[in-house]
Order: C-alpha cells, then sequence, then structure tokens
C-alpha cells in the first residue's frame, strides 16, 4: 500500500509539471511487477522512486526513419519504393521488378490479418510493412517468404510491403469484424525499450487481468469475450528494427464493463541511457479516427539501469459498457 501511495504522489507532482504522469520505479518495485528477470541488471541505490523531467509530447515527426502518416491518409506510401502502385482493386498484386513478388491479406479472427508474401529472389532480406499508420520491420526466409498475421486498423485494410531495393507488393482484404474492437498501437525504433501496459478492470501488475508482453494472451480471449491481447510485430533479430505492439480489446463482445488503465513504460538500459527516445502511439476507439500522438523521452544516465519510466496519463483509459 506504501508503494501505491508513493507512485500516486510522484504521478501527481510530475503531472502538474510536464502535463503527464511521469515516474521512475526502481528495481525493487520492478522486482515486485514483473519478477526478478528483470531486476537482474546492476541498479544504482538511489531511491524507491524517481522524478524525472525532459518529456516532450510534440505533434513534429519522429527524427528517425519511422514514416509518421497524414490522419486522413488511409494507407502510409512506403518512403523507399518509387514504382508502388495505388491499393490494388483485387485481393492481392504483385509488382515485377528483378522478379515475381506476390502477397496476400486474408482476414481471420479477432479483427486479425494474416500476411503472406513470395519474394523468392529475397531470401533473407529485410522489409518494412505498412499499414494505416503502423509500421514495422520484418525478415524474409531462406525461401523469400514471410507470414506474420497483423491487427488490422481498417475495415478495407491495405497492407504495403516494401523492400529497400525498391521492390514490393501491396494486399488488401476486409475486415468487418474491426467495429467490435478498440486497439491501442505503441511504436519505436531499436532498443528503445517501450512496452504497453494494459491492466482491465482493476488488476494490479501481476494479476491475470495485466496484459502486456510479459503476459500477452492470445486472440482466443477476445472471442471468448474474457478480455483483450498484446500483440507484438516487428524483427528483433535485425540490427534498429521498427517494432509495433498492439492491445486489443473487444468491446462488442465484453464480458464485464469497467476501466482498462492504459500505460507507456521504457526499462533504463545500457542500450537507451542517457539518450532521447521516441515513440508513436496510435489509438482506434469505435469508429473514430485514429488518433496520432508522437513522444520524446529523456532517458536518467546509466547508473539508472535497471529501474522503469512510467507514463500513466499518455494513453486514454478504455471505458467499457457490458452489450
Amino acid at each position: 500500500m506504501r508503494r501505491t501511495k508513493e507512485i500516486l504522489t510522484a504521478v501527481g507532482t510530475l503531472a502538474c509539471a510536464v502535463g503527464i504522469g511521469f515516474v521512475m520505479q526502481s528495481s525493487d518495485t520492478a522486482q515486485q511487477r514483473y519478477g526478478s528477470a528483470e531486476a537482474a541488471h546492476p541498479v544504482a541505490d538511489n531511491g524507491a522512486l524517481l522524478e524525472v523531467e525532459g518529456i516532450t509530447l510534440t505533434s513534429a515527426a519522429l527524427d528517425s526513419p519511422i514514416a509518421l502518416p497524414a490522419l486522413d491518409n488511409q494507407v502510409i506510401k512506403a518512403a523507399a519504393p518509387q514504382s508502388l502502385p495505388p491499393a490494388p482493386d483485387s485481393h492481392s498484386t504483385a509488382i515485377t521488378a528483378a522478379c515475381d513478388i506476390t502477397a496476400e491479406a486474408e482476414a481471420v479472427a479477432a479483427a486479425m490479418v494474416k500476411l503472406t508474401l513470395d519474394a523468392a529472389c529475397l531470401p533473407n532480406e529485410r522489409l518494412t510493412v505498412h499499414h494505416n499508420g503502423m509500421i514495422f520491420t520484418e525478415v524474409t526466409d531462406d525461401k523469400g517468404q514471410l507470414n506474420v498475421t497483423v491487427p488490422a486498423l481498417a475495415e478495407e485494410a491495405v497492407f504495403i510491403l516494401a523492400f529497400g531495393n525498391g521492390d514490393g507488393a501491396v494486399a488488401q482484404t476486409s475486415v468487418s469484424e474491426l467495429s467490435g474492437f478498440n486497439r491501442i498501437v505503441l511504436q519505436w525504433k531499436g532498443a528503445a525499450g517501450f512496452e504497453l501496459h494494459a491492466r482491465e478492470f482493476g488488476a494490479d501488475y501481476g494479476d491475470a487481468g495485466h496484459v502486456w508482453s510479459g503476459a500477452p494472451r492470445d486472440m482466443t480471449a477476445a472471442v471468448l469475450g474474457e478480455g483483450g491481447f498484446m500483440t507484438r510485430n516487428g524483427d528483433t533479430d535485425t540490427s534498429d528494427p521498427l517494432m509495433a505492439e498492439v492491445y486489443s480489446f473487444p468491446v462488442a463482445a465484453a464480458g464485464q464493463e469497467g476501466d482498462v488503465a492504459l500505460s507507456v513504460e521504457a526499462e533504463v538500459s545500457e542500450a537507451n541511457c542517457g539518450l532521447e527516445i521516441e515513440a508513436q502511439a496510435l489509438e482506434l476507439r469505435g469508429s473514430d479516427q485514429v488518433k496520432t500522438q508522437n513522444l520524446t523521452l529523456a532517458v536518467p544516465d546509466c547508473d539508472a539501469v535497471g529501474n522503469f519510466l512510467v507514463l500513466n496519463n499518455l494513453l486514454q483509459d478504455l471505458k467499457v459498457a457490458q452489450n
């Protein structure tokens, strides 16, 4: 109880200063919340909570290769390929350059889309997937194929799969189930250390209702109306990948009503300490247009490695009414 009180006090103080809840939690707090794995890093003896300034919300583009979409555009155009055609009329299309590249999109359960790519002449090759503001990096296998499942962010879902050499493909499908879901996307580049957390209906950290990359659930929970689930797209084995975490909640099939508390967190690590890190949040709620927020965060110096930065008020909590 004391820990909770200290966190709330710190959040209130910093919210007045910078307009957003922001605290830094020590490794002891992290161990209580996440288990011992995250607390294995060396941490300075700097108290239970540290107040940290230097957080900025901005409408400017990120200073990185993440392409920020205009809100009135349904599809992002790939930056590298100049020859990509408009969204196709058919289910899938191919762009022929050095070889044939084909992509297909198929709507599956929980308003997800199964993407398949066949590019036999581009094995083990990096590519970027664009969809309605979301963007992430993938790599083909040794046969030049890619199979990923992606949360849809538009009922008429269009996906651009772009290679660095200018080749690529476009695929589209209809996702009729999307109106029954709210979706929150957090995307960033490289080892920024960001995490998206959802605590459903009063759940505390570590409870069954705490959904994050360490306890993501799967789409079965949404199909059965038991709660939301978390997905992550992006290949962490490639250099400086573009990553996207998405929390999906089935508002049309909710088994109970109440609030889902949303927070963005970042672990201070050797990879990000002392740096400014950037992220972008996309929020899709009902039939509203996708809302975009950009975030620039100054990470404390490396003596704070192992601590967590918690942004409680960047995202508006979900309000769930039982149908």
